[in-house]
């Protein structure tokens, strides 16, 4: 049976994220009734990352194995014809019958969304997190430096992962800021592979010092130490974005 990968984009807000679940909507759910309705039989795919509940999607990575061949241009057309507003296929490609959307994949980057003004924005309210001060985005810079390589990333880590080991590799954190009223800072991770809530509580921990609640070079310390209790908060799963993965 040939194999065909595909990118997906996802709003996920009314989504419990992307791993099928029995009594609550999930991405792979949605996909997998598409993909029995085009082919005529059921077929199961795998994905790159589970991502939490209301966690969107620009570049979610799958895989599955198809009974005939659609050319790789007409595969988007025919599922988004099938699939719900908040979900669609951007593109697809044939790979190698060994190819694992899940295991060959060489890390993510992404993207914590924050915006900041006197008064909400119902426009932006869906995919970032409200922060009515701005917070010192200088701070939160320096307290990205400290992020990037390999360490044990115990105090970023939520309670109920099911990970063996809390050591993680980061490529890098950046934060970037643009616009006056609202303001938009984005924390851009990227990293091999996450704990789970990692990235929601490193963006926490970048808007603590922002605020003036730890000073930027607390965060050295804060990984050394791997107490959870003096990292940030885990910021909602709406203001979080997989923005690329690397293959």
């Amino acid at each position: 049976m040939p194999r065909i990968a595909f990118i997906t984009e996802f709003d996920g807000t009314d989504f419990a994220g992307f791993q099928s679940q029995e009594n609550a909507r999930a991405v792979q759910d949605v996909l997998e009734k598409a993909l029995a309705e085009l082919y005529k039989k059921d077929i199961r795919l795998t994905g790159c990352s589970r991502t939490d509940a209301g966690v969107h999607a620009k570049c979610h990575l799958s895989h599955a194995d198809v009974p005939f061949v659609i050319p790789e241009d007409k595969f988007p057309l025919a599922m988004n014809a099938l699939l719900p507003e908040d979900v669609a296929v951007k593109r697809s490609f044939y790979v190698r019958d060994d190819f694992s959307a899940r295991f060959d994949i060489k890390g993510k980057r992404y993207i914590y969304r924050i915006y900041s003004s006197p008064t909400r924005s119902p426009l932006l309210d869906r995919n970032a997190y409200y922060c009515p001060v701005l917070p010192d985005v200088a701070k939160m810079k320096k307290a990205a430096e400290y992020f990037a390589g390999e360490h044990d990333f115990a105090a970023f880590c939520a309670a109920g992962g099911s990970q063996k080991t809390t050591v993680r590799r980061l490529f890098g954190v950046r934060v970037d800021a643009s616009g006056e009223d609202p303001c938009q800072i984005e924390i851009e991770v990227s990293g091999e592979a996450f704990l789970y809530n990692m990235v929601r509580i490193i963006a926490g921990t970048l808007l603590y010092a922002g605020q003036g609640k730890i000073d930027p070079d607390e965060v050295e310390k804060i990984i050394a130490d791997g107490d959870r209790s003096r990292a940030g908060k885990t910021l909602p799963a709406k203001g979080l974005t997989l923005e690329e993965v690397f293959f």
